[in-house]
């Protein structure tokens, strides 16, 4: 059951990215998508919270931890349904090609045309590849914050409250990225958000008090939605508007595949070293690497542009 919510949230999120070109100009992009990610975060902070007290007041209740859980996912599963329905209503698509009746097939072998003619589209795959180094160690430190914070002895109160206050904070960040971007271009922006991250994963390497814990959650929360938002946006700028959906595929392949190679690095170190600390120095390699890819990347687009 949890391969399968899994695997359809993963594949809801292709289409959901790819609706970017379709409900906005590309001069309003950048702005969208933060807000999109900012009422997101704000957003998963009522259904948790309340599912949160549900659970930690089951006994006093008389409501039973089983039976709150079980609430809980059903508190979920309505709140997903209700607020699905005004995107179910409001949304029309702008952007497609056209379907001959075998829309599998046609996509398989279109997909397979795009990644076997890579020359055409070379600006969009060396942005892949920076967005795959450096959105590895973005979803790591997402999927391995409470696994981490427990190894340093952190208690599970503070994890829950650490975590509850990033996606608060997020909230406003994520709007001021949005204004930033009146002001800077997207590429600096992902920019001074992967040092920031490399930041992180320094300080990370020494924490050890709850306190420390708590200040590395608000400095997540800081640049978390605006590096995602901006990479969605600029990614979407650049990727042919009818291919957006085929593209936003790869894209998406490419954070699922960066989250569980992250994974597999802490994973790697942590057992040779019998540290996890090391573990979290490898993502700090790879925020470096992530960071001279994009910067590349960027050389490259102006030089396309400039001829």
């Amino acid at each position: 059951m949890y391969i399968i919510g899994k695997s359809g949230f993963s594949g809801s999120l292709i289409f959901y990215d790819a609706m970017l070109p379709d409900i906005t100009s590309e001069e309003r992009g950048d702005r969208v998508s933060s807000h999109g990610y900012a009422w997101g975060y704000i957003g998963s902070c009522i259904p948790f919270v309340i599912c949160l007290g549900l659970i930690l007041t089951a006994d006093g209740t008389g409501l039973g931890a089983a039976a709150a859980t079980q609430l809980a996912f059903l508190i979920t599963a309505l709140w997903w349904i209700l607020c699905t329905v005004p995107l179910m209503r409001s949304y029309r698509q702008v952007y497609a090609l056209e379907s001959g009746g075998r829309p599998v097939r046609e996509s398989l072998s279109r997909l397979w045309h795009t990644l076997t003619h890579v020359q055409k589209h070379k600006s969009v795959f060396t942005f892949l590849i920076a967005f795959f180094l450096y959105i590895d160690g973005v979803y790591t430190i997402i999927a391995m914050a409470a696994s981490y914070g427990k190894d340093v002895g952190i208690s599970d109160h503070n994890l829950l409250m650490a975590l509850l206050l990033t996606q608060v904070v997020a909230f406003p960040f994520a709007l001021l990225f949005a204004r930033l971007t009146k002001k800077f271009e997207a590429t600096r922006l992902i920019s001074a958000s992967i040092i920031g991250y490399l930041a992180i994963t320094l300080f990370a390497f020494q924490l050890d008090k709850a306190w420390e814990f708590w200040l590395l959650a608000v400095c997540v929360a800081v640049f978390q939605g605006g590096i995602q938002a901006l990479s969605r946006s600029y990614f979407a700028r650049i990727v042919p508007k009818e291919k957006a959906n085929e593209f936003f595929g790869i894209f998406d392949i490419f954070g699922k595949g960066a989250a569980f190679f992250g994974m597999l690095l802490i994973s790697v170190i942590t057992q040779i070293t019998g540290h996890s600390r090391f573990g979290v120095l490898g993502l700090a390699v790879l925020f470096g690497v992530g960071l001279w890819a994009l910067r590349h990347h960027v050389r490259e687009a102006k030089n396309a542009q400039a001829f």
